[in-house]
């Protein structure tokens, strides 16, 4: 019983490496898109060919009629849950979209990865607790943000600047998700939030009038199916299938490593380069970001 458990654990991590690595080089997909498509169009497909992939699956699902407590949740509770998650989303997703436009595939990769520290320092006003290793990972981060984005004149990128409120409300977002999520089926409220975030994008680029047109989405075909097929679509479900059997502290590491992905995939694919000053700000973010997640842990495990 122990190996099976070994091995679940094991296969558990290995999947979420494959996710971090999926949406480290949806990163670089963003970045080439942003070259042919308007943000909020191309976040309003990509949402919708998420929510495409997720369909079949929630359907598939819900035909096993298996007995869960979440699903006893009512339909109004679901939509409202997922309507606000999605609203989360959406004003996550479009700083993001928009400010990649003005910096690198890497830098936005790990800017974003600082929601890692967010979750527990927004928490703090919703009551919960903290402790010195958040505070720690946090000043660690803090020193590789500036080491990465802020120049010698101490101006920060527009770029890096929409990457760091991305990442606050990609925190809030998840906090959102942590609440609702105990209480209803997770791949549903997915299903809505991603209909909901589309929509949303969808009505905004037709208010400021982007160029909204099939031209658009067949020259941006591959990033635009990446970013919805397997960003969206299977990261999210991968991430899903792994969190019944990974440990906490291991998803800590192995979805930190989104960044170093998204800084790879940069360079091999867009020959993005990274300064010294930038990479050591990018080591030290990193060990920031775990720091944050894996003190508690520990402290935990010491208590107990």
């Amino acid at each position: 019983m122990i190996i099976l458990g070994k091995n679940k654990a094991l296969r558990a991590d290995i999947i979420m490496l494959i996710a971090a690595a999926i949406w480290g080089f949806a990163f670089v997909a963003q970045k080439d898109a942003a070259e042919t498509m308007e943000p909020f169009f191309f976040n309003a497909a990509r949402f919708f060919i998420g929510a495409s992939v997720l369909m079949p699956l929630v359907w598939y699902l819900s035909k096993r009629n298996t007995t869960s407590i979440k699903k006893e949740v009512s339909t109004k509770k679901l939509l409202f849950a997922g309507t606000v998650a999605g609203l989360f989303l959406f004003t996550a997703s479009s700083f993001q979209q928009v400010g990649i436009e003005f910096t690198t595939a890497g830098k936005a990769g790990f800017i974003t990865g600082l929601y890692i520290f967010f979750v527990p320092l927004i928490g703090i006003f919703l009551g919960q607790k903290t402790n010195s290793g958040t505070w720690l990972g946090g000043f660690l981060a803090i020193i590789g943000l500036f080491l990465l984005s802020i120049n010698e004149d101490f101006s920060i990128e527009k770029g890096d600047l929409f990457q760091l409120i991305c990442a606050v409300f990609f925190a809030a977002h998840i906090l959102v998700l942590g609440y609702v999520a105990k209480r209803m089926d997770p791949l549903k409220l997915s299903l809505i939030q991603y209909i909901v975030s589309g929509f949303l994008s969808l009505i905004i680029a037709i208010a400021i009038k982007e160029n909204i047109g099939w031209d658009a989405i067949i020259i941006t075909a591959v990033p635009l199916l990446y970013a919805g097929v397997m960003s969206i679509g299977i990261g999210y479900t991968l991430q899903v299938i792994a969190q019944q059997h990974a440990k906490s502290s291991h998803a800590a590491i192995i979805l930190g490593l989104e960044g170093a992905f998204a800084v790879l995939g940069g360079w091999l694919i867009l020959d993005e380069t990274l300064t010294t000053r930038g990479f050591i700000g990018c080591m030290l973010m990193l060990i920031g970001m775990l720091l944050s997640q894996l003190l508690p842990n520990l402290s935990l495990k010491k208590a107990s």
